[in-house]
């Protein structure tokens, strides 16, 4: 702070001696504020600072701040925003592809989701900005690039809540099919607006709880399957691999059959699958607000490993021994019991009473846990867009705890999207949003690969040595260009068939490739 105060000197005259006090002057994090300070001497002799051409600066806050503690952090990483496309979207994708083809395919995916995860776990841990994988766009790429990727992933996000809002209301059914769908979508939202309106410590704490609930019941999910698969259950029936003999490993697609009919029947199924792993990046767009990123967050990227191996490949393996992929009950537009998950139908089948209500239960906290991610990456992406000028600034405003309460305002309004259940049904109004997520998605990890090739080009320039960032994965730059050509070989063909004759769906169009 700077001061004026006035003193007798030499010859009778009145000098003013101006005292300067230590000043703090906080700087946005992408050092782009361009505006220049100008001090301004007022009558009372004191001197005060202001923006030039915009007056005295009002108290606006726009900075967030680190809540996010490292059990929150490593929690958010391993299931963050696994929800209802691991548990309820596998049943339709294991009736088109057959057990071997959903595996195949999951594997082929989780792959392309490993790539990118280690590179934006190491641009992340080297430049943990608010706005991340965006405003690292713009840095190393374009600002072109950074805003359309920038925006690109709000609408993933956007649209990617009420998706999950609507496989709640799928997931509901299983105990009341009388009550309308927007009955339990108006439970859910509000429970996922309470949570991101009280912050993102209270965000990351109940991630925790979400998340060590998913935890528990995923790898219960795969104990139990093991058993009963073996002949441990009620019926003392050793399934083995039965289903994988009869009605096979592969599904046909529509009419095709023999190796072509498998082929484009494992093929089609690749946007659902994709589904199920978007979302990893939560945990590099939390740098940000979390403690120690640099320390942090390259641990949590390595817990990806558990999320792709435990949660998806186990999961999906022990689906496709339990359940044939002709059961009618996989289809999730089926008026016969349209809220049954894989799991649940496997745990009917077996004979265990009760239990398949105890996981319907850990799927809606599941739904739960995802549609939080879903609005805090949603919100964190607007302020992101509005901190790097290619959104009105109003979204960068803060609360003085850190919250970004008009994005989460204006993101949360996007959720009212999953009304449309009232008129076309939760299953295919959850279809359609997960392919318009999907798609999004792939653009994302495209985006984030093309990003990191930029990076990885600027150390090389600068001979700057990789072995001194805070995590440099030896697989790289190859990992990044398996990223970038499986994301855009699987955006090319997630909507193939609708090219097939007499198979044109405008919808499926849309929703997969506009």
């Amino acid at each position: 702070m700077l001061g004026a105060q006035p003193v007798d000197g030499i010859l009778g005259l009145q000098v003013v001696l101006v005292q300067i006090r230590p000043l703090t002057i906080a700087l946005s994090a992408d050092n782009h504020d361009s505006r220049q300070l100008r001090p301004q001497l007022f009558h009372n002799g004191v001197i005060s600072l202001e923006v030039e051409g915009q007056g005295p600066a009002p108290e606006v806050h726009t900075a967030l701040q680190r809540k996010l503690r490292n059990r929150h952090v490593a929690m958010i990483s391993i299931g963050g925003v696994v929800g209802t496309g691991l548990f309820v979207g596998t049943g339709p994708s294991l009736m088109h592809g057959g057990p071997l083809g959903l595996l195949l395919v999951y594997l082929f995916m989780g792959t392309i989701c490993l790539a990118t995860m280690l590179s934006l776990g190491e641009m992340s841990t080297f430049l943990p900005i608010p706005g991340g994988f965006i405003k690292l766009a713009e840095r190393f790429v374009d600002p072109a690039f950074a805003f359309a990727t920038g925006w690109n992933y709000w609408y993933q996000w956007t649209v990617t809540l009420p998706t999950e809002l609507s496989a709640a209301a799928v997931v509901f059914s299983f105990w009341d099919s009388t009550t309308n769908p927007a009955v339990w979508i108006t439970v859910c939202l509000v429970v996922i607006i309470g949570i991101n309106a009280l912050g993102v410590g209270a965000y990351g704490e109940a991630e925790f709880w979400f998340c060590s609930i998913k935890v528990i019941t995923i790898v219960g999910l795969i104990m139990l399957g093991i058993i009963v698969d073996l002949g441990g259950g009620p019926n003392h029936e050793r399934i083995g691999f039965r289903y994988w003999k009869n009605p096979g490993p592969f599904g046909d697609y529509n009419g095709f059959t023999g190796a072509k009919g498998q082929f484009l029947g494992t093929c089609s199924i690749t946007t659902q699958v994709m589904f199920a792993y978007i979302g990893t990046e939560a945990v590099a767009m939390a740098a940000a607000e979390a403690r120690n990123p640099r320390r942090n967050i390259p641990k949590a990227i390595k817990k990806i490993y558990i999320r792709v191996l435990l949660f998806y490949i186990g999961s999906v393996l022990v689906i496709g021994l339990l359940v044939p992929s002709n059961n009618p009950l996989l289809n999730i537009n089926s008026a016969q019991h349209p809220s049954a998950s894989p799991f649940v139908i496997a745990i009917n089948a077996a004979g265990i009473k009760v239990l398949p209500s105890v996981i319907n239960g850990a799927i809606i906290t599941s739904a739960w846990s995802a549609g939080s991610s879903d609005l805090y990456l949603a919100s964190r992406s607007l302020y992101g867009l509005a901190v790097s000028g290619s959104a009105p600034k109003i979204f960068s405003r803060t609360t003085r705890s850190g919250l970004p309460h008009v994005a989460v305002g204006v993101c949360s309004c996007f959720a009212l999207l999953a009304y449309l259940t009232i008129g076309d049904g939760p299953g295919k109004v959850f279809i359609w949003f997960s392919d318009f997520s999907t798609t999004a998605g792939l653009v994302t990890w495209f985006g984030i690969g093309v990003t990191y090739l930029r990076f990885y080009q600027g150390l090389k320039t600068q001979r700057i040595n990789r072995k001194t960032l805070p995590f440099a994965p030896r697989v790289q730059p190859f990992a990044t260009w398996w990223c970038v050509c499986g994301s855009g070989f699987s955006l090319i063909l997630s909507a193939w068939y609708v090219f097939l004759e007499g198979n044109w769906s405008t919808i499926t169009f849309v929703t997969d490739y506009v």
